[in-house]
């Protein structure tokens, strides 16, 4: 399967969607693995967790156009990073689908999610009361779903852990469309940082994307 979706989403940042047809051996031809890598992916459960990590890197090959081999790592706070290669990176996955977003020049967060029903019951773990009265009801799921990937977006822009998305994560009114944007802002200890993040429904999942 080649790529599904791709965005250019300015001069030198984009993101794309892999959907996840493929075998994990299929998918294991197409990579290029340290020894590190591939005892990973050995102790890795065959399933879903097992393909999305192989999607994942493959989608990133196909996107940088190389058949070098690529270190992609994680730091201290779990974000991933490319050590020989200029780009900032985020990477996501939900059921069928892998997504990467890369840019040269800031850092970017990317989310993607199947939509479901259950949004409902946890919305009160990710959402404030203010934020829940904004909430479109005929669109009421789609609209959390937005939310979600929109703070999840964020959060993997800023990098560090210990982040809460009701807390320290705050989104300003805004009707939902499938294709959108919503401003957020990120307080945390002495930081206090805005965004504006960029939501797309897509099929039956929902993608949040953001450029730091």
């Amino acid at each position: 399967m080649a790529i599904a979706y791709r965005k250019q989403v300015d001069g030198d940042t984009e993101f794309a969607l892999w959907r996840i047809e493929e075998k994990a051996e299929d998918l294991y031809k197409q990579l290029q693995l340290d020894k590190h890598e591939k005892a990973y992916v050995e102790r890795l459960s065959l399933g879903k967790r097992h393909l999305h990590w192989l999607g994942v890197r493959v989608l990133l090959r196909t996107m940088l156009n190389t058949s070098e081999y690529i270190d992609c790592k994680v730091d201290e706070h779990g974000k991933p990073y490319l050590v020989d290669l200029p780009y900032h990176i985020s990477l996501s996955h939900s059921f069928d689908y892998a997504a990467v977003m890369m840019s040269k020049s800031r850092p970017v967060g990317i989310d993607i999610e199947l939509i479901k029903e259950k949004v409902e019951r946890i919305a009160p773990k990710f959402m404030r009361p203010e934020e829940m009265s904004f909430i479109n009801g005929y669109n009421r799921i789609d609209h959390l779903y937005a939310c979600w990937c929109a703070k999840e977006a964020v959060y993997k822009c800023f990098g560090q852990k210990e982040v809460s998305f009701a807390d320290n994560i705050s989104l300003e009114p805004f009707n939902f469309v499938t294709e959108g944007k919503v401003n957020a802002r990120l307080d945390k200890g002495g930081v206090s940082r805005g965004y504006q993040v960029d939501y797309l429904q897509y099929e039956d999942y929902m993608i949040g994307y953001v450029k730091g």
